[in-house]
């Protein structure tokens, strides 16, 4: 064993057990395994030590005790094919879909493109280039000439309007809040604003 690394340890690392313990106690829900999770912190980070020594040692057992936490957690989340034994005692239809289940679908999608279709050119294009094809807002900006905010402004109306035909319809008027028309028209105060 190399003493400088002892010595290392000893200063760097365990002078701070305390504060590592108040840190695993609050954030691990199961104060039985504490302990445990501090002798693994340890021994990873007196490995990693042993092949170069981090700059910053408490951040860095902080950090690993963070990134083991993590893990453990994601290890707990993995369920094990076989100890949920025999797939047919639990008479699920995986792939199977009811002939009701798809015309639902099929309607509630004919509806969305309705109501997609409705929605004013400009409106309709944002939507689709930030929802569908989940481009970032400046780059939606930068694509349709437009500013960020107004893409902003575009996204918000654009939903509120699909969901209000989703709930009621949309409205026949051309004036009320969420209409057609309005969303036009914040569009051109939008335009304005940006040439101000």
């Amino acid at each position: 064993m190399d003493d400088s690394l002892d010595a290392w340890f000893a200063r760097e690392v365990l002078a701070h057990e305390a504060a590592l313990m108040r840190y695993l106690t609050r954030l691990w829900p199961r104060r039985d395994e504490v302990p445990d999770l501090r002798q693994e912190v340890y021994v990873r980070v007196y490995e990693a030590a042993a092949r170069a020594r981090p700059v910053s040692p408490k951040s860095f057992m902080f950090t690993t005790a963070r990134h083991l936490m993590t893990d453990r957690l994601r290890r707990g989340r993995v369920v094990s094919i076989e100890a949920m034994g025999d797939s047919d005692a639990w008479n699920v239809l995986t792939d199977e879909l009811s002939p009701e289940h798809r015309l639902d679908a099929r309607q509630e999608l004919r509806r969305l493109a309705t109501a997609f279709d409705r929605l004013p050119d400009r409106c309709r294009a944002v939507v689709w280039l930030r929802r569908v094809e989940e481009l970032p807002q400046k780059e939606v900006a930068a694509r349709l000439g437009i500013g960020e905010k107004t893409v902003e402004k575009q996204v918000a109306k654009g939903m509120r309007l699909i969901a209000d035909y989703f709930h009621g319809g949309m409205r026949n008027t051309r004036d009320g809040a969420g209409s057609p028309a309005r969303c036009a028209a914040t569009e051109r105060d939008d335009d304005q604003q940006l040439a101000d």
